[in-house]
């Protein structure tokens, strides 16, 4: 796995959590739809997370419908998703304590959040889009985590991925994301400023590539409770 990129500096800053960001794989021609880009990547990214967090790591994802639904794990039931493996289902967010539980959220222009309570020691991964954003997923994080570990929107570490921006997307939900940071309090946000759309040798970018496009892999693990 290359290094981690700059904009989660902040991330790998607190102790205990490390989070990653694999990004368009270049070898990998892609030209079908999700599912078809998602077998054909599956093997990439099941040896990017063993690579991250161990052979035998457990990571858990979320189905990612386009809601604001956000689940904690372990615990939470799974189903199987297309490409065989397990995803929770009718969520966009994932949230956990437990140390060694590997959170993943895949994207192709939508934003990925990393959240890192400083205090508590929670962490989070949430899928956010255009609608995501709309329905406030970033807000239902904060509160669930409140609600299951205590954790308070002042102490939380929140970092934006690349996703897609104006001009290529008539939508800035990036701003909005900011602005619902802000309005909830969170300590320390970070926008990495990144447009999937711009660079589609790094990115894959839903829209700009017709639907027919790969998946980037977002990452984050807690290595040791405090």
């Amino acid at each position: 796995m290359t290094e981690a990129p700059l904009f989660l500096a902040p991330l790998q800053a607190i102790p205990g959590v490390r989070a990653a960001w694999i990004e368009r794989v270049p070898f990998i021609p892609i030209t079908g739809g999700r599912d078809e880009a998602m077998a054909q990547l599956r093997p990439i990214h099941e040896a990017a997370v063993a690579d991250f967090a161990g052979a035998r790591a457990g990571w858990w994802r979320a189905e990612q419908v386009h809601g604001n639904a956000v689940a904690v794990v372990p615990g939470s039931a799974q189903i199987t998703a297309p490409d065989g493996l397990p995803v929770v289902p009718g969520v966009d967010g994932l949230v956990t304590r437990d140390a060694g539980v590997v959170l993943a959220i895949y994207v192709a222009d939508c934003g990925v959040i990393w959240l890192a309570d400083r205090r508590t020691g929670a962490i989070g991964l949430l899928h956010s889009g255009k609608n995501g954003t709309a329905a406030n997923i970033f807000g239902q994080a904060l509160e669930r985590m409140s609600a299951e570990f205590g954790t308070r929107a002042r102490d939380v570490t929140a970092v934006l991925g690349p996703c897609i921006r104006p001009p290529d997307y008539e939508v800035d939900f990036a701003a909005a994301i900011a602005s619902q940071a802000c309005g909830a309090g969170v300590g320390n946000f970070i926008d990495c400023g990144l447009n999937t759309a711009s660079d589609p040798a790094r990115f894959y970018s839903y829209r700009k590539q017709l639907g027919k496009t790969g998946r980037m892999l977002a990452l984050i693990v807690r290595d040791s409770p405090l």
